[in-house]
This record gives structure tokens, sequence and C-alpha cells, in this order.
């Protein structure tokens, strides 16, 4: 346990910024439907522009996120969660100020330009930080125990929903969004894999000596040229029969979920007529169940069952719970839904213990064929499926 006592400034940063992101969550939609189709319950425009949404951050986080990893393996965890934990607080801030139309606007806008770089950077990059830091044999609980804290700050963040005012929720999300960034950056220590790469990028003071400026083209050119492209991805992706395999079943498990978390609450307020209040009470059950099965029932059963086995259970389950929302007869039927994530959250931290496990004594880092590209396979992973 000492390794896991280690990493609590990792879990309170993460803590207050899934805080902030989640509290959101319940309150969007009716902003939203206020914002697009005033005084109705029904409104297509606002299920085509967040499926739109998502699209353009998922297309924009394939791309980044292998970066991301990269960048993060040369410069540092902590300086490259700098980035995006700080611009999380500008979308929140603009709605924390107003929600009419052409703030609501200006929100869409910016939110699309900023999460395909922070949608799923901030645990993409805290599941590097962990594995830099835990060994091997117990990163399934270590990565278990990290969804968990999201899983506690969702029910923290949403059980809050449900006693404020909706200006309220947008206000107090900003200010917890700053607070985690002002934690990270004083408490969080750096986790740099290799001490011979490059410095990090956020300086902590002034170099000790004049670096030769010739060899500052060279250092620049070396950067770009690490930068991960398609083929390294994809050589990656060959390099290791689990590792691919992982992959696919990453992406078209996330495909499904982001595919029925981008319309469900719309459906369920056309259907069911549910508000904020109703959001809230039904992510509490998810997050309540899901907190106690990641903190308390996967570090058991992981290391008994197995991180394949509990991997299937996760992934039945993930597929029960949807089948259940789309046929909901009354509206009791979505909190019975709910408490399925009891079970269908172990598939996120199993695939991630997997596909950590391939790596090597190098841990995050996979070196490519040919030009000897360094590739953080975690962030691949993000990249093919975001976290939930």
């Amino acid at each position: 346990m000492g390794k896991l006592s280690g990493l609590r400034h990792l879990f309170m940063t993460l803590f207050l910024h899934n805080f902030a992101s989640f509290m959101v969550i319940p309150a969007i939609t009716d902003v939203t439907m206020a914002a697009l189709c005033p005084g109705r319950d029904e409104c297509s425009l606002a299920i085509y522009i967040s499926g739109f949404q998502q699209a353009i951050i998922g297309l924009g986080s394939f791309v980044m996120m292998p970066l991301v990893g990269n960048l993060s393996d040369k410069h540092g965890r902590k300086a490259l969660l700098t980035v995006p934990i700080t611009l999380t607080i500008f979308p929140l801030a603009i709605l924390a100020y107003s929600r009419t139309r052409s703030f609501f606007y200006a929100y869409y806008i910016l939110k699309i330009l900023t999460a395909m770089f922070c949608e799923g950077s901030v645990h993409c990059l805290s599941l590097a930080y962990v594995a830099d830091n835990v060994p091997e044999g117990r990163r399934a609980s270590a990565f278990g125990i990290l969804s968990g804290i999201g899983s506690c700050a969702f029910v923290c963040g949403t059980l809050s929903t449900r006693f404020l005012s909706t200006a309220s929720t947008f206000q107090v999300s900003t200010a917890m969004a700053m607070l985690s960034a002002v934690y990270m950056r004083v408490f969080l220590p750096d986790s740099i894999i290799n001490d011979n790469l490059s410095t990090p990028i956020i300086s902590e003071g002034k170099s000790d000596g004049v670096a030769n400026q010739n060899e500052e083209p060279d250092k620049k050119m070396q950067v770009f040229k690490t930068m991960p492209s398609m083929e390294d991805m994809l050589a990656l992706l060959k390099s290791s029969l689990t590792f691919s395999q992982a992959a696919i079943v990453s992406f078209v498990s996330n495909l499904a979920d982001v595919g029925l978390h981008a319309s469900l609450l719309y459906y369920l307020k056309a259907r069911f007529h549910f508000n904020k209040d109703q959001f809230a009470d039904l992510m509490v059950i998810t997050g309540v169940a899901g907190t106690i099965s990641q903190l308390l029932l996967m570090p058991i059963l992981a290391p008994a069952l197995g991180e394949e086995r509990l991997l299937s259970v996760g992934l039945f389950f993930s597929s029960a719970h949807m089948i259940f929302y789309s046929i909901a007869w009354s509206f009791w039927v979505p909190y019975a839904a709910a408490m399925f994530s009891l079970f269908y959250v172990f598939s996120q931290p199993c695939i991630r213990s997997i596909v950590s496990k391939q790596v090597g004594p190098c841990e995050q880092l996979c070196s490519c064929p040919k030009e000897r590209h360094f590739i953080s396979p975690v962030s691949v992973l993000c990249a093919s499926g975001l976290p939930r």
C-alpha cells in the first residue's frame, strides 16, 4: 500500500477535476434545450449538435492522444497534465457567466476546441503516472482505485447538482476546476520516466548553464521527428496481438457507450420528462454502485479471477444495461439499469491493465521500428476509445 499512498496528490487532483466536470452533466441537457428549443421537451437539433460535437471531439482526440502520451514521456506527466486541466476552466466559465443562446454557442465552439485535447487526456496521463509509480503486479488494483476515485467524484459532483440552481452549478464547477489546477501545480510531484530525456516544458527554474546555440535547431527538429505518425500507431498495434485486440475491444465498447450517453439524457427527457434533478438521481445511483465496485470489489476480484475474466463480466453487463435503457417501458427501468454499473465498470480498468503489461520494462514507452519513435501505448488505447 506504500506505493498507492504515494499517489494521493494525483488522486486528489483527479477528484477535483472530475468533480468540476461531472457536476455540470445533469444541468447541461436543460441548458441546451432552453437555448435551442425553449419550452419544449423534445428537440432533435440538440441531439444532432451533441452528436456532431462528440464526433469532432472523438476525431480530434484520436489524433491528439498519442501525441500527448509521447510528449508526456519526454517532458513529464505533470507538465502535460497542466494543459488540459487549465483549458477545462474556460468553457465552464462561459456558462457560469450566462446561459443565453449566444453564450451557449460560444461555449459549444470552445468546448469542441478544448475537448479535442482535454477529453480523455487527463485520465490517460493519470494512468501513465500510475504505471510509472506502481509495480506491474499491482497495476490492476491501482487502475481500479483510480477509476473508483473518478466514480466517487462523479457521485459527489452529481449529488451536489441536486441541491444547486443551474447558475450556481456552473459557478461552483468553474471554481473547482480552478482549484484542481492550483492543487496539481503546487502539490503533485512530477514523474519523468527517463532522466536522459529533455527537460520539462514548464521549467521550474533557470538552466544551470548556457546551451550551445547550434544544438537548439537540432532539439526542435528532434521534437517533430519523434511526434508519432499514423504509421507509428499502426506499427504499435501490430507489435502485439493482445494489444491490438484490446484496442479493438476498447474502440467498439466506447463507441457504443458514447453513442448511448450522447442521446440518453435527451431520450429520458422526451420519454419520461426527466429534468436536472432526475438526471442527478440517476447518476448518483450509477456512481455509488461504480464506486463501491471499483474501490472494494475490484481490488479483491482482479487478483482472484484475472483481468480477462473480469473484462468479460464487465462487457456483458455493459451490453445488458444498454439494452434495458433502450426498451425502458416505465420511469423506474432506467434506475434499475443504472445499478448494472456495479459490474460494467470492470471493463475499462481491466483493459488498461492488460495493455500496460504488454509494454515490458520500459513501462509506458514502446519503441516502433525503423525510425525508433516512441509512443505511449496507454495513450493509443485512450485514443481508440475515450475513458468513461
